[in-house]
């Protein structure tokens, strides 16, 4: 049979993943210290599994509303409430989603006509982009720098936005860099946003994960842009719940009525006894957000001192649990760096052209792993540095 007149084109021209990539080829490898994926080594903490051992004990296996438990959207309003103090009414501006994945691809099916640019700060996680194509959208780049912290300038949106812009990704914290917008950072944005007519879909999955003294603002809740925003976090990374495939959306109620549309046909629901779990994370769960976070900042001081030691430039994350050191003094590019340090060293990072070809001469280290597993992963790299350095 041939298959090339069957499948869709657009997905046939798709990369696959360049972080599924490496870390595929280390699961193969024996010795290997991967650093390459963000999961969390936490477990998930132990009262909210069990919620969701009593919700099945308790024979409640059976489908939810489209939209998520009523009392889980209810513990979603008062999380966001009382961390970013936004009002969301539970009834019809918030959805319960298969992870935060989900809810990126519901809300750019919603908000994206065929021909429309989306704007997308780069470097960022890699889905955005093969979404905003599969949405029949037309996705472009905003190149951010070390030298902005990897933030998105007001400059530069205004200069990348033209007539055909609909949509703006706000990626922040940001995957890969650890790069935060503050509020002052969100003001100068939200009014190119406004001036532009532009809708802002903000992804604050690592949200609860910012580290030193100020908290993390979502642009939701500056002033006039509630309204224009579709807010998306979840569960995985800040309660260490990645398996449970957990996430939300929140947005104006006229908006989430078409995106609550899209959920119903293809999943339904969100998995029941994950959302009975989420409850309990969402309504006492904050303690255990803070020790983990705790934790990170503990391992994100650490490896951005033992890189720069070594002569890996690194700019210091203030969110999320990845750090992005330069490796252009090695003279090899992202994508030969990373090979030869898995192959020879056994260790496996993320090349940071995964996350836009801004991002060469860079590569992706996770710190969501042990403080003993980080450190032989740099000894490893040191090693490998100094293997090199002698060639």
């Amino acid at each position: 049979m041939s298959y090339e007149i069957r499948l869709n084109k657009m997905l046939e021209k798709l990369k696959p993943s360049g972080i599924r990539r490496f870390f595929d080829i280390a699961s193969e490898m024996e010795d290997v210290i991967s650093l390459s994926i963000g999961e969390p080594d936490f477990s998930t903490p132990w009262h909210i599994r069990e919620e969701g051992i009593h919700s099945l004990e308790g024979g409640k296996t059976w489908y939810t509303p489209n939209a998520g438990l009523m009392k889980l959207r209810e513990s979603i309003a008062g999380y966001v409430r009382r961390h970013n103090g936004i009002a969301y009414d539970p009834k019809g501006e918030i959805l319960v989603t298969v992870g935060g994945s989900e809810a990126i691809d519901l809300g750019l099916r919603a908000l994206v006509n065929p021909g429309d640019e989306v704007l997308i700060p780069e470097p960022s996680f890699v889905c955005y982009r093969p979404l905003v194509e599969m949405a029949g959208g037309v996705p472009v780049s905003i190149v951010t720098k070390a030298a902005d912290a990897f933030r998105l300038t007001p400059q530069a949106l205004r200069e990348a936005a033209t007539p055909r812009t609909r949509l703006l990704i706000l990626p922040y914290p940001n995957n890969p860099t650890g790069g935060v917008m503050r509020r002052e950072h969100l003001g100068a944005i939200a009014e190119v946003v406004k001036e532009s007519g532009l809708f802002v879909l903000s992804d604050e999955i690592y949200g609860a994960l910012t580290y030193g003294d100020h908290p993390h603002v979502s642009i939701a809740s500056l002033p006039g842009m509630q309204e224009r925003t579709m807010l998306i976090d979840g569960f995985s990374k800040a309660f260490a719940m990645t398996g449970w495939r957990l996430g939300y959306a929140c947005g104006p109620a006229k908006l989430m009525k078409q995106v609550i549309k899209l959920h119903q046909y293809a999943l339904m629901c969100a998995p029941t006894t994950a959302q009975y779990a989420a409850i309990e994370a969402m309504d006492n769960g904050d303690e255990d957000v803070e020790n983990m976070r705790a934790e990170y900042d503990i391992r994100r001081r650490f490896i951005v001192d033992r890189l720069n030691r070594m002569g890996l430039t690194c700019f210091e994350p203030e969110g999320a649990f990845y750090v992005f050191p330069s490796v252009a003094v090695t003279g090899l590019s992202s994508e030969e760096f990373c090979q030869k340090l898995l192959v020879e060293k056994h260790v496996a990072v993320v090349p940071g052209t995964a996350f836009g070809d801004c991002g060469e001469g860079y590569v992706r280290i996770s710190y969501c792993y042990s403080l003993k597993h980080i450190t032989e992963a740099m000894n490893r790299l040191e090693e490998f540095l100094k293997e090199h350095a002698a060639r």
